[in-house]
């Protein structure tokens, strides 16, 4: 599988790294950003080419798939330009901030007979995995809360808060598609409690920093979402599902497993520190299940109205932070 990687930042890079030498069935073609350098130090690391834009691309290499990791305000183009040739569609979240947007990328690639896949890696951590399984087998009963903590060790670039379409869209948005996926049902109602407790620069951006977002699943399910810009000690992912029968939890991921103990303490070291530490597995097996679903010809495992359905609710979750009240969903869907 023929793949052009659009983005040559962060995540980008890191997708590049992966289909060049962790995923097997894959080949790295090319490397595309409008950032001349940047897409060149990236494809010569990786014995690729690099590309200023996907026409280039599309003039001189035969691919079957693009992996979409540049900002957010180019996903629209770059689908609707990808489906028009073809081309598989990996696309990171969110697809895009506009709901009548993302609604017409959908509509290509339905037309084209593409496949288009969202990247919330999470899913795809083991973890996350068999809370879902212990859920789906019984093993805690009837589901009565579920409970996400995402907080990230330190805020983003206030340059890059400025166009993050603030925090339930950017950082949140994952914890939305998480307990879509836990729970298998969906969200009929959104409340929201927050404020601009880690740095005031962020509320000047008309931006919060700190969220507890509570959600009413269709079966009754009672949800809360606790998400923070900063959290001192590390990356910090926790989930705990509570039900009938018992609970499942997941705790840090730390880079190991030693613990020292002295006369003054027993201590481990830090969390891992951020995402890419965090969730590396994830995001291979993430661009695995979308080979596979493109070579058996099923629908991909997370799919363009599993990437709609989080910028809903990340929309009520704003609406209701603004209002002080509960929020339906459907009134911000339109």
């Amino acid at each position: 599988m023929r793949f052009a990687v659009i983005g040559a930042g962060r995540i980008g890079q890191l997708h590049a790294s992966h289909l060049a030498h962790a995923i097997r069935g894959a080949e790295l073609v090319a490397v595309v950003d409008v950032a001349m350098p940047a897409a060149e130090e990236t494809a010569a690391r990786w014995a690729a080419k690099a590309y200023p834009d996907l026409r280039s691309v599309l003039a001189q290499e035969a691919i079957d798939a693009v992996c979409i990791a540049s900002a957010t305000e180019t996903h629209i183009a770059l689908i609707e330009e990808a489906a028009a040739a073809g081309l598989h569609i990996f696309c990171e979240k969110p697809i895009d901030h506009d709901l009548a947007h993302i609604d017409r990328a959908l509509a290509a690639v339905q037309q084209a007979g593409v496949l288009l896949q969202v990247g919330f890696n999470r899913r795809f951590d083991a973890n996350a995995e068999r809370v879902r399984a212990a859920l789906l087998a019984g093993e805690i009963g009837e589901p009565y809360t579920l409970h996400l903590i995402s907080r990230d060790p330190a805020p983003p670039t206030l340059e890059y808060l400025r166009g993050s379409g603030g925090i339930f869209l950017d950082m949140m948005i994952h914890d939305f598609d998480m307990a879509r996926f836990l729970i298998g049902a969906e969200v009929e109602s959104v409340f929201t409690l927050a404020g601009v407790r880690v740095d005031p620069r962020i509320g000047e951006l008309g931006d919060l920093d700190t969220a507890l977002v509570s959600l009413r699943f269709s079966n009754g399910v009672i949800g809360m979402i606790d998400n923070c810009r900063q959290a001192v000690y590390g990356y910090d992912q926790r989930i705990e599902l509570f039900g009938s029968k018992g609970s499942i939890r997941t705790d840090h991921q730390y880079a190991n497993s030693a613990t020292l103990q002295t006369a003054a303490a027993i201590a481990r070291d830090l969390p891992h520190h951020f995402f890419i530490e965090r969730y590396r597995e994830s995001y291979i097996r993430e661009l695995e299940q979308f080979i596979a679903a493109i070579e058996s010809g099923q629908p991909p495992p997370v799919t363009g109205m599993d990437g709609r359905i989080p910028v809903v609710l990340a929309r009520a979750a704003r609406l209701s932070y603004d209002e002080n009240r509960p929020v339906n969903p459907r009134e911000v869907d339109g």
